[in-house]
């Protein structure tokens, strides 16, 4: 058995340890294991018939080079946000077009030998790799995302990290922010779901904004007066994630679309800032917090949830399994289907986990309901 394995999109402290694990794994059941670098570009570019891009793609993983990458946060592999099925391509008159360059992409599978294809990643490089599965290339996924957005899973490798990471830095800025009596606003990822800032002001106490739920700017801005008000140091803390909207406004995006459609996300933390100033309010400290949360080693969740997905991986690959990725539903690991891209990302269930009147996470109703469970 001959396994290639790719990271995609953004990346998040685990991924190594995926890597390294399906590596160790694959070599108990004699199994070889190819990276392939840069994501789905390495498939897409490669020509195995140039030494060249194939010492940039193509590298022989063994248990000698990848024994301690699990260490480190990043990807190994490297990563790139490349959609095959939208590849720019220039014609002679200087037009540009999108083609899908999804034969190239299985030549290459065939020219490596390759029999599965481990694919790590979000929303988008899953998007592929389900569609790579449909056209007779065996994938199985593993997902990961700071966002934790994946449908059909409770939980993606590098989310606990991100909050964990996220909780360190605002409770450094807490000091600065009582010390000089000011509204402290914290831009968390989450385009299009909240969990990452949800789950941050769960464990620290803040008032936040998600996606999921078009705030009231009026009301908003009165809870964080009261907040002032009412504490000693008279100060307010709020998370919003990068896709948070208040009534009124519209999400800012600059710069051209990635290969997936995607635009940059302006600061959403200096529009409510901005808010703040007209409003009355007094100072603001607007604090981006979004590729903090990316550094750095795995915490302790995300190494063990990530060495175990990437054992479950190695053993559906064992019994012949392809099109599903690794899970956890209702707290327990199982296998799930790839989520079919026009689902779209899975998002908070605002009824059960979101605060409306005082915008924050609910804290009751929690008796028998597993960590992370919302809708799938």
């Amino acid at each position: 058995m001959r396994i290639g394995i790719l990271t995609g999109g953004g990346d998040v402290p685990g991924l190594n340890a995926v890597i390294k694990s399906v590596v160790y794994r694959s070599a108990e059941n004699g199994w070889s294991v190819t990276g392939l670098r840069r994501g789905w570009e390495s498939l897409t570019n490669l020509d195995t018939r140039d030494p060249a891009t194939v010492r940039r793609y193509v590298v022989p993983l063994n248990k000698e080079n990848t024994s301690a990458i699990d260490r480190t946060g990043g990807t190994w592999l490297h990563t790139t946000r490349t959609n095959p099925r939208r590849m720019k391509q220039t014609a002679a008159d200087g037009s540009i077009s999108l083609v899908d360059l999804s034969p190239r992409v299985m030549e290459n599978v065939a020219q490596l030998e390759l029999d599965y294809l481990v694919a790590i990643g979000g929303d988008d490089t899953l998007s592929y790799a389900a569609h790579l599965d449909r056209l007779g290339v065996k994938v199985v996924a593993v997902p990961k995302t700071m966002d934790n957005d994946v449908r059909n899973t409770e939980y993606c490798i590098g989310f606990s990290t991100a909050i964990t990471r996220a909780m360190d830095a605002i409770e450094r800025q807490r000091t600065t922010i009582a010390s000089h009596e000011r509204t402290g606003i914290f831009r968390i990822f989450g385009r299009d779901a909240g969990f990452s800032a949800l789950y941050t002001a769960y464990v620290t106490s803040l008032r936040c904004c998600i996606p999921e739920y078009t705030v009231n700017l009026e009301k908003l801005l009165a809870v964080l007066e009261e907040e002032k008000r009412d504490n000693p140091s008279n100060y307010a803390m709020v998370i919003l994630s990068e896709g948070a909207k208040w009534e009124g406004y519209k999400v800012q995006e600059y710069g051209e679309p990635d290969a997936y459609g995607h635009r940059k996300k302006m600061s959403v933390a200096e529009a409510l800032a901005e808010e703040i100033r007209k409003y009355g309010g007094g100072e603001t400290i607007a604090s981006d917090l979004t590729y903090d949360l990316r550094g750095g080693a795995p915490d302790s969740l995300d190494r063990m949830v990530a060495s175990t997905f990437a054992g479950m991986a190695v053993d559906l690959i064992a019994d012949g399994k392809h099109g599903v990725m690794t899970a956890m539903q209702e707290g327990r690991y199982t296998a799930a289907a790839i989520p079919a891209p026009e689902l779209g990302p899975r998002q908070v269930d605002v009824d059960t986990m979101y605060n409306r009147k005082r915008f924050r996470p609910l804290y009751t109703g929690k008796l028998g309901a597993p960590v992370f469970l919302t809708h799938l």
